[in-house]
């Protein structure tokens, strides 16, 4: 016969002092366990929202970034011409070729210098990439030394302000906007007029990248192959969407993974530390233990039911950790994107906090087992005679 679940939840209330400290270490292991999964999410969603699957994305063969990619003017215009790619209203391809290079410039809360993303366009970039808005100021005008900043990295760069001037190449570019991209990659990137960057950066034989918008994006995967058996092109062509969130794979997967070392690094201090707890409970509670049995408990009864308690006990602190990392729901940092730091924000999401509350879970479980089987094993007789 099994001991009800009100008998745990009961000692658990009145042997609160006891249980504090238990609950407060793997509180803390969950909180941190849930924060690094939610910076790993807003890494991951931030990239993968930066392309939409309408679009497909042509880069140099092998290319790691569109910063190592290369595209000749031939390319770009024979692919852009191409039946499958959508047009406008007056039957223009909707083809966005890009030049894509990096500034370092100083960050405004220390002064350091990062990497920053800068993407020079044609005005066929709006129409073909998705959510692009201005929030203030107005976009660049063609053939000026104008840009228009991304609102993430504004907010993370010094002298990106709207009216700042920013010196690049031997030549002030006035920013006259700033931007957002439903909270995509962009965000963290600084826009301006193509051939006037391409001059200043001396990159007129060419483009890094080229962004088709597609008449039917189910086309993309045997275009693309095509393009791998063509003798003429050296490039490779993936959906948009696709494309973006694979860049986020190694930062994400390292974040992953120091999610996972320091939670179980802490996890075995957090699970000893429970372990202590229950042996001090049942330490207290021999004599309860042999009434127990003497009332026709079962030695598997006694052990379910403390183990029952130490999970308890561990969900109760798992809880209390998922509340500690929700504040941390929508905070804002950056990390490196390959050769350019990208602004995100974190993301709690239902799948962190189950992770979090499972981690937990075990936890208890695995502190509780070793006193469980203590308090099991006592004899009858002896623990009827503790003081």
């Amino acid at each position: 016969m099994p001991l009800p679940l009100a008998y745990n939840v009961r000692n658990v209330a009145v042997r609160w002092r006891t249980s504090a400290l238990a609950v407060v270490g793997i509180a803390l292991v969950v909180a941190v366990l849930v924060v690094l999964i939610a910076m790993s999410n807003g890494f991951r969603e931030t990239l993968a929202s930066t392309g939409i699957p309408q679009n497909a994305i042509v880069t140099q063969e092998g290319a790691q970034s569109e910063l190592t990619s290369g595209l000749s003017i031939e390319t770009v215009s024979f692919l852009s011409a191409d039946l499958r790619v959508a047009r406008d209203r007056v039957g223009l391809p909707m083809a966005s070729p890009e030049m894509v290079v990096v500034a370092n410039l100083p960050r405004r809360s220390d002064g350091k210098r990062t990497n920053v993303l800068l993407r020079g366009v044609t005005p066929r970039a709006f129409e073909v990439r998705a959510g692009v808005r201005m929030l203030e100021g107005r976009r660049f005008r063609p053939g000026t030394a104008e840009v228009m900043v991304g609102r993430r990295i504004r907010d993370r760069i010094a002298g990106l302000d709207l009216g700042s001037r920013l010196h690049l190449q031997r030549r002030d570019w006035r920013i006259v906007g700033v931007f957002e991209a439903d909270g995509s990659g962009f965000e963290s990137e600084v826009w301006g007029d193509a051939d006037v960057m391409r001059q200043a950066f001396n990159r007129t034989g060419g483009w890094q990248s080229l962004t088709l918008r597609m008449l039917d994006p189910s086309e993309i995967p045997a275009w693309s192959e095509s393009l791998e058996h063509d003798p003429r092109f050296r490039v490779e062509m993936k959906p948009e969407d696709r494309y973006y969130a694979d860049q986020a794979g190694p930062l994400a997967r390292v974040l992953l993974f120091l999610a996972a070392f320091v939670s179980l690094v802490m996890g075995i201090g957090a699970a000893f530390g429970a372990m202590n707890t229950m042996n001090g409970i049942i330490s207290s509670r021999i004599r309860e233990i042999g009434t127990l049995r003497a009332l026709g408990f079962s030695r598997r009864a006694i052990l379910a039911s403390f183990l029952v308690e130490s999970v308890l006990l561990a969900v109760i602190g798992g809880a209390l950790g998922a509340a500690l990392a929700l504040p941390f729901d929508g905070l804002e940092s950056a990390a490196g994107n390959r050769f350019a730091e990208l602004a995100f924000a974190f993301r709690v999401t239902p799948g962190a906090v189950s992770a979090g509350m499972a981690f937990a879970a075990g936890m208890g479980l695995l502190g509780g087992l070793l006193p469980s089987w203590r308090a099991a094993r006592l004899p009858i007789v002896e623990s009827l005679r503790e003081a």
